[in-house]
């Protein structure tokens, strides 16, 4: 038998895998070019990479979302309580990437207080600034105003974007199936952008902090509570990578606990 499915209506059922797809492809490769940029401060061109690589992440699962087909006929609903954006994200990594994203700030915050440049008074910080054996140091890169100013933008930006996507698929048509799909692969799509700059983040304090054995009792306290977010951010960033590509590959013992409010 011919295929008699038009070719517009087969590419857009599947419109949402190619653009996430699509979207890390180009975040792979806008990375690499931006890494490889010349620039005279070497930890620079890396955020740069690590935020383009987040924010295609993210604009991919959105432009997916957007393409993706709604079902044409009406969806019969049994359920007596409204739909809750909490019960379309995952159970288990939603608080977790939420958990990382408040300690991304914090040191965000931290960094940019604490955040010095010796070499023009009033611009934003880049180094921190320590005494050494009766010598004023400066040990870097550190996390002020100088780098995380396209962190705090790609949060700011990306956040409230996923949050009304969220709340469009809890509220908007589609079988609990569909909405868990691309409720997840937005909430992997976001995690992806924290991840991945809280783990820069964590490597810039720790070579900060280890370049010239400098930093004291405090740095050696800080090393030992930014190094397990270090390696949680490794587990949430392979997780939302996954999540990303093929939203059905990862599961949720907790989100099968639920009934379903489609009939």
């Amino acid at each position: 038998m011919l295929d008699t499915v038009p070719l517009q209506s087969r590419f857009l059922d599947h419109a949402d895998h190619y653009a996430r797809w699509s979207s890390l492809a180009i975040g792979i490769v806008s990375a690499q070019q931006l890494v490889t940029m010349e620039s005279g401060d070497i930890a620079m061109p890396l955020v740069f990479a690590i935020t383009a690589f987040g924010l295609c992440a993210v604009g991919g699962v959105l432009l997916g979302d957007a393409l993706t087909l709604r079902p044409q006929e009406a969806v019969r609903t049994a359920s007596l309580a409204p739909r809750l954006v909490r019960d379309q994200v995952p159970p288990r990594m939603a608080p977790l990437l939420l958990v990382q994203a408040a300690s991304l700030v914090t040191l965000l915050v931290i960094g940019a207080v604490t955040a010095t440049d010796p070499e023009r008074i009033g611009r934003p910080g880049r180094v921190i600034t320590v005494t050494c054996e009766g010598v004023r140091a400066s040990l870097g890169p550190w996390p002020g105003l100088y780098y995380s100013g396209p962190m705090f933008a790609a949060l700011a930006v990306a956040t409230p974007v996923c949050v009304w996507a969220l709340r469009r698929i809890a509220h908007g048509p589609g079988d609990e199936q569909q909405r868990r799909d691309r409720a997840w692969a937005i909430t992997g799509a976001w995690g992806l952008l924290v991840s991945s700059q809280v783990l820069l983040v964590v490597v810039m304090i720790f070579i900060a902090l280890t370049e010239k054995a400098c930093a004291g009792p405090l740095g050696a306290v800080t090393i030992v509570v930014i190094c397990p977010l270090g390696l949680l951010s490794l587990f949430t960033f392979g997780w939302s990578l996954v999540t990303v590509v093929a939203p059905r590959a990862v599961d949720d013992e907790a989100a099968d606990d639920g009934t379903l409010d489609d009939e």
